[in-house]
């Protein structure tokens, strides 16, 4: 039997997967991964709809989201209608210290003085430690997205620790999908959606970091104005695919 993490086969499997449907994809990745795959969603429409097929078609893949202590109540609300909807418990991913403890060490607001450190402390090494237990993390990334996303493939291959020795593969079922797929998709199946969308945000993270777009912005324009920033790392510190 092949390796899951067997570069060659993956970088195929991932042409293949090029032209196959979200359900075809999503069977495939159950089929050889199984309980070892789990759903990271922040609740933007693309994780919806993916959580949507994955569950009408028995995929039963664990979820996932990363709490950061700085979520809006309407991405919380989502998070709970979402669990009602699917009959599922989304685990939260919790950062080691409270938003008051990091204030108390490192100054308050520190999203406004050093936001890539905030995001890796309240984002990336809660992600990272739960990704260190599985094979396959499924996301919602959009090639559409933005410029740094442009170049997403369905299937990656990340050497995840060195030392250990360990490797993911990164799904990203909807990379080639359209915004308006995806709200096509939410209307036709009638999916909860994050009461701030109807507020001109396309794109939600933390509430400090957050704001609406104007028309013809790209969708993560609203993110972290005012810095050069456009990631808050949980999609990059994996480097390049393999």
């Amino acid at each position: 039997m092949s390796s899951p993490f067997d570069r060659d086969l993956l970088r195929k499997k991932a042409d293949e997967l090029e032209s196959a449907s979200l359900q075809e994809t999503l069977a495939w990745a159950w089929e050889k991964f199984g309980e070892r795959a789990a759903i990271g969603t922040s609740f933007q429409g693309a994780g919806l709809v993916v959580m949507h097929t994955a569950y009408t078609h028995g995929f039963r893949f664990p979820v996932f989201t990363i709490d950061t202590g700085l979520l809006f109540p309407e991405t919380l609300a989502l998070k709970a209608e979402v669990e009602s909807r699917f009959g599922i418990t989304i685990e939260s991913l919790i950062p080691e210290q409270t938003v008051d403890e990091q204030s108390a060490e490192l100054g308050p607001d520190l999203w406004r003085s050093k936001p890539d450190l905030c995001c890796s402390l309240r984002k990336v090494i809660p992600l990272q430690k739960k990704l260190a237990t599985l094979d396959m993390w499924i996301t919602g990334l959009r090639r559409q997205q933005n410029e740094t996303r442009e170049n997403t493939r369905i299937a990656e291959l990340y050497h995840f620790d060195v030392l250990r020795d360990q490797y993911i593969v990164k799904l990203n079922p909807l990379a080639g999908w359209s915004r308006e797929a995806v709200q096509s998709y939410i209307a036709e199946h009638n999916l909860p959606t994050n009461a701030l969308a109807a507020r001109g945000y396309r794109s939600i993270g933390c509430q400090p970091c957050t704001r609406p777009v104007a028309d013809g912005d790209n969708e993560r324009a609203g993110r972290w104005t005012g810095f050069d920033k456009s990631e808050c790392g949980i999609h990059t510190f994996l480097g390049g695919n393999i």
